[in-house]
């Protein structure tokens, strides 16, 4: 068996390189940045280790050899399922491996917002000493926390965030009401936005939920209240919520991830001054990567020894 991994942003790849080593598969690298990138480097490849380079249809379909492919990351969305399901190639991901790492980020993104300790921060260092320069605070113990999303991160979010909030709600039309914890509400989504006093999104980037957060949503939430996104990028229309956090209805949000990264560094949602960013790091800690490349590694090894990768995201029909 043959592998490309297609696109890295680790200091190396010695720890995949050792797997497949010792597993007798013969590894190719590169840092595909285009579907025809990924054609040109992936010739005579079965297998396909994903970071953020396209895979489609369009590279399924020049090469046929490829039967596998599988992503760094519990998202998916640089690789289309849909095109992968018609070519009958497996697709895998590594769906646990950072929860705790990004709940935890998530939370304190939330709890900086909601305390204003980056926004004290900026104003000691402009030469102001005052409790009341960022803005009035309000008591987190008397808030509702809303969590869009109560798959694996999402039912984290809330266990670590229970204690600190008044209440939590939650909307996951694709989990059943048994799977909800007892001390989370069921909601639907407009109510969440309603209700809520801090978001936080735990969703996919799926064609259902590309843009979900928009204008409509934004205005639906109550004045003062604050998001946080360290789901994907393209989850959040950030020309909207720059929108609402200039009109004062979005207090501050945290926003680890962005339609486009890296950003450009001069828009309005890097720069601007309720916002706080950091660069798609929720997922890391040097525990997480190790874990993250070993468990998108081993899907493939897997897949060599047994015709099925450790986690199924598309049921595929090409074998070893």
């Amino acid at each position: 068996m043959k592998v490309l991994i297609t696109d890295y942003d680790f200091p190396d790849l010695e720890l995949e390189l050792a797997l497949y080593r010792d597993a007798g598969i013969e590894v190719v690298t590169a840092q595909c940045r285009t579907e025809d990138d990924v054609i040109e480097a992936s010739a005579g490849c079965q297998g396909l280790l994903v970071q953020y380079a396209p895979v489609n249809a369009k590279v399924f379909a020049a090469r046929p050899e490829i039967r596998i492919a599988s992503r760094y990351g519990a998202g998916y969305d640089t690789i289309d399922v849909a095109d992968a399901g018609t070519h009958g190639v497996w697709v895998a991901n590594s769906p646990d491996y950072g929860v705790g790492e990004v709940a935890t980020h998530a939370f304190a993104m939330m709890l900086d917002l909601l305390r204003h300790i980056t926004f004290y921060d900026r104003d000691i260092k402009a030469g102001t000493w005052h409790f009341t320069s960022s803005g009035p605070l309000q008591r987190v113990s008397d808030m509702t926390l809303g969590i869009l999303g109560l798959g694996r991160i999402g039912k984290r979010m809330a266990h670590i965030a229970r204690n600190s909030f008044k209440d939590v709600i939650a909307c996951d039309p694709h989990i059943i009401d048994g799977d909800f914890p007892a001390y989370v509400q069921r909601v639907d989504m407009p109510t969440l936005f309603e209700r809520s006093d801090a978001i936080s999104l735990h969703v996919p980037l799926t064609a259902q939920t590309r843009g979900i957060v928009d204008a409509r949503m934004l205005g639906l939430m109550k004045q003062g209240s604050v998001l946080v996104n360290t789901a994907r990028g393209p989850v959040v229309d950030v020309d909207a919520l720059v929108q609402a956090l200039d009109d004062g209805r979005v207090a501050g949000a945290g926003l680890d991830v962005l339609p486009v990264e890296p950003p450009d560094f001069s828009s309005r949602i890097v720069q601007h001054p309720r916002v706080l960013v950091s660069p798609h790091a929720a997922f890391y800690s040097q525990t997480a990567e190790k874990e993250l490349r070993r468990k998108a590694a081993q899907n493939l090894i897997d897949w060599a020894r047994t015709g099925r990768p450790s986690y199924v995201v598309v049921e595929g029909s090409r074998q070893p």
